[in-house]
Formats: C-alpha cells, structure tokens, sequence
C-alpha cells in the first residue's frame, strides 16, 4: 500500500453553496482508508466520484493531462478547490502516479506523437507504435499494459469506457495481476460490474452519506445485471 487513508477536511471548504461543495458526502466523511491495492468508487452519475477522484490525484502531486484550450461557457471557480481541502496519509512516502481519464487520453496520445519524433524509442513502451494508429480499445490496453509494470499510484476515471465485455475483463486481470505484485496501487471510478468482481477490492458507494463500503453482491450495479441477464424481456416489454 502506499496511499492509506484520505482525510476531508470540511473546515476548510471555501462554500456550501457551489459544487463541489454542495455534496452531501464531502461533509459528513471524515475519512477514507485504503486498505487493498484496489480501491473502487462507484454512484450514480453527479454523486461526485469523479470529483474526488481527481481532487485526489492533485493532492498527491499526479498530472492530469488535459487540454487547456478546452474550456466551458461558463467557470466554476469552486471546482478545482477540493484537493487543497483534503489531507493525504502516505505508508512511507510519496510515490509516482498516472491519471487517466477517457476524455483526456486522446490528448495524451497526440502529444507522445510528439515525442516520438524526436525520440521514436519512446513508443516501445505502448506496443511499439504510435497509440492513434491503434484502436480505440487496442490502444488503451497498450497504455494500461504499459504503465501498471511499474510501482505507483494509479487514478482511473471509468477506464471500462470503449473497452469491450472481453477487453473489460483482460484489464481486470490486469489490475489483480498488478495488485498482487505489491507495486501498484488503484483507485478507480467506474459503472462496471465486471471490474468491481475484483476479489478482495474494496468498494465505496457515493450513493450514500457518509460514504460507505459495500459488498459486490449489494452494488446495485449487480443487481440490475443479474436481473436483466435472468429476464431480459421484463426490461424491454
């Protein structure tokens, strides 16, 4: 472990009145402890598991590649506040990471492009070719096979998008693979039932205030898919 516990510290929050301190979550959780390599926050869409999720990562010193020329009609100022507001409890010391995000990953391949040009050596650690030349879900399991061999801290913000059921589960084996080596260390958002089947993961509902832990089998996520692969024409009648 490297990362073993989030604290929130709600005395410092700037507002109640501006996302994302509108959450109910951010002020009634003290704290978040890690205590498995692999970590999950799940919700519903708005519940605010992004946003810690990339508060996190800014509080323990990861970049987040993203293209500054992309910007909203209308700034939130509040937004990019929470990492200053929480507080980070590392096993020994900080560690390297890697943040990634589907909408920010297409940025990030163009800009090894970049490199490669003056070092084409740079794409042999992403299967040895240029990340755009690849498919959408080649390209992203070349990137993941990549970066898990090494020791860090990992933030993944719904990594299952574009990736197939079969490609889903290939980056599962992944992550308990990567886990159980003792190098890396995951904290992911996700929607998908088939990563949140991780043995031994913890997972953190956002649905809920105070965050809590939740078994798989009582994800809702779970629910919903074993019910509709039981009787998919009540779904659809």
């Amino acid at each position: 472990m490297h990362l073993t516990q989030v604290s929130l510290l709600s005395e410092k929050y700037p507002t109640r009145e501006k996302y994302p301190f509108t959450l109910d979550f951010l002020w009634q959780t003290r704290s978040i402890p890690f205590e498995t390599p692999i970590t999950f926050f799940i919700g519903e869409n708005g519940t605010g598991k992004s946003t810690l999720l990339k508060a996190i990562t800014r509080r323990c010193g990861v970049y987040i590649w993203a293209n500054s020329e992309n910007r909203r009609y209308q700034f939130n100022r509040f937004e990019d506040k929470l990492h200053h507001c929480l507080e980070i409890t590392w096993a020994n010391e900080p560690v390297p990471g890697a943040f990634f995000a589907s909408e920010h990953f297409q940025f990030f391949a163009e800009c090894l492009d970049d490199w490669a040009v003056s070092d084409p050596g740079s794409l042999k650690y992403f299967g040895g070719q240029s990340l755009l030349t690849q498919s959408h879900g080649q390209s992203l399991m070349s990137y993941f096979g990549s970066q898990f061999r090494r020791k860090g801290l990992f933030f993944l913000d719904e990594p299952e998008t574009a990736l197939s059921p079969t490609r889903q589960l290939e980056l599962l084996r992944l992550l308990i693979e990567a886990g159980q080596a003792g190098q890396a260390q995951f904290i992911i958002a996700t929607h998908s039932p088939i990563l949140m089947s991780c043995p031994g993961a913890a997972i953190y509902s956002f649905d809920t205030a105070p965050l809590q832990k939740v078994a798989y089998e009582d994800t809702e996520h779970y629910r919903v898919y074993k019910a509709f692969m039981a009787n998919p024409g009540k779904f659809t009648a």
